[in-house]
């Protein structure tokens, strides 16, 4: 019984993990690297395994970082099944249909400016994002043991990090030894508006886990919600805009939800112009009512009521590219959603061009950023960053505000990893090397172990 490591192995990008048990292969997760341009080279290489061999591919859930290479694997031969829950397959097509587009536009861009006279191809196009979602099979429900095969079953728990995400644990049989294997995914914080608590089983022999957040805590969340709102009505009040890169899953649902809030506690103009300008989020706001059973239980009694948690007065959505370029000529009292929510590609960049260099607009990051992503860059305090080839000063007032994170903090963490039990080996991933160090500290008495990029270990 085997694990090896072929992503988020000292970086939160990438997680893909496989496990060979009884001469059968399980990975559990396949997502893009993403951030410096080095790593992001990565997603070209070869996945450290043959994915012909691989029998099914376990997803926790629907972020780029954990699906978005399914179709390079299935291009490369993966013919398996894949199981995720009913709201992270449907994620997932959004997800993977939508990075399939932008590969494609960047190999065209590659291809317009190329110097050698060869066409570059994209990564993986539309045709390998269908090919991808015909592998799709059983969905899974959080609790209910689902048998892989004689010696191999699955249970999903649930993760509190979006819609429809889980930590899965295996239950292992081989040359009749046992094992419990739980796989964390992206754990969430506690107490969300939307979504339960994580609830991770216990009496776990091995664990895989998550550490994005592993050296500190995030801001309590009541916070967080007033400097938000504090922010839109500082931007309003300076007749300036606002501007929000925003993840499509999950932030841009608990914004329009804080914003909606907002406006009842008159905390915010209520005749606001918000723009969802991301047609990935407004789809995933779809899904999102579509699925009100991943969700909590007043949430889902607000939506089978027929109430919209997050309908705004004035919400404008935005999906033709050309209504998108006409909120650039807006100067005053927008809020502009957009992804992506590390500005490395998609609408936001252009709102950015438009606005950082206005001191009385404001730029409002929710998120995660990763090293060498713009969002990391502005957040880190540049003076100027260099968009579509012009040099743009940064004079908007910038607002980092930690405490929305979909990522559990530390605190969270090391309370999650305690309601395993007292696993035998914590395998530490998804994390930068600080965090991950970090946590590890606080793990007395643990046998714990850092993975490298494709180490292998024995269970």
């Amino acid at each position: 019984m085997k694990i090896a490591f072929h992503g988020a192995a000292g970086v939160v990008t990438g997680s893909c993990h496989l496990v060979t048990c009884g001469g059968r292969r399980i990975l559990v997760d396949c997502g893009m690297f993403q951030g410096q341009r080095e790593l992001f080279e990565e997603n070209t290489r070869d996945f450290g395994f043959d994915p012909a061999e691989i029998d099914v591919l376990l997803l926790t859930h629907a972020h780029l970082d954990h699906c978005g290479r399914i179709p390079l694997l299935v291009k490369r031969g993966f013919r398996g099944e894949i199981v995720c829950t009913a709201a992270t397959r449907d994620l997932s097509r959004l997800v993977l249909l939508d990075s399939a587009h932008l590969h494609e536009e960047e190999a065209k861009r590659r291809n317009r400016h190329r110097h050698n006279g060869r066409e570059g191809e994209p990564l993986f196009d539309t045709v390998d994002a269908l090919d991808s979602l015909d592998r799709f099979g059983r969905e899974a429900e959080y609790g209910r043991p689902m048998v892989l095969w004689e010696g191999a079953r699955a249970t999903f728990h649930d993760a509190g990090h979006i819609l429809g995400s889980a930590s899965i644990l295996l239950e292992l049989e081989e040359n009749g030894r046992s094992r419990r294997l739980l796989f964390s995914g992206d754990i969430g914080p506690e107490n969300r508006p939307l979504l339960d608590s994580p609830a991770p089983p216990s009496n776990v022999d091995v664990v895989v886990m998550e550490t994005t957040y592993g050296d500190r805590d995030h801001r309590p969340l009541d916070a967080s919600v007033a400097e938000f709102h504090d922010a839109v009505r500082g931007a309003d009040a300076r007749g300036g805009n606002v501007i929000i890169p925003t993840f499509a899953l999950e932030r841009a649902q608990e914004l329009l939800f804080f914003l909606r809030e907002g406006m009842e506690h008159k905390q915010v103009r209520a005749s606001t112009q918000v723009f969802l300008d991301s047609p990935m989020a407004i789809s995933a706001t779809q899904i999102f009512k579509r699925h009100p059973e991943a969700m909590k239980a007043e949430i889902e009694r607000m939506i089978r009521g027929g109430k919209d948690p997050f309908r705004l007065p004035e919400l404008h959505i935005t999906r033709e590219a050309s209504d998108s370029m006409a909120l650039n000529r807006i100067r005053a009292g927008a809020v502009i959603m957009a992804g992506s929510g590390m500005c490395t590609g998609g609408r936001v960049r252009h709102h950015l061009r438009h606005n950082l260099a206005h001191s009385d607009c404001s730029v409002i990051f929710v998120g995660y950023a990763a090293e060498g992503t713009l969002a990391r860059i502005i957040i880190d305090g540049a003076k100027s960053v260099k968009l579509f080839g012009d040099e743009v000063r940064v004079r908007a007032r910038i607002h980092t505000i930690n405490g929305f994170s979909a990522h559990a903090g530390q605190s969270e963490l090391l309370n999650w990893h305690a309601r395993t039990g007292r696993p035998e080996m914590t395998f530490l991933v998804h994390g930068e090397e600080k965090a991950r160090k970090a946590f590890a500290g606080h793990l007395k008495g643990r046998r714990i172990a850092m993975p490298r990029l494709h180490q292998v270990y024995e269970l």
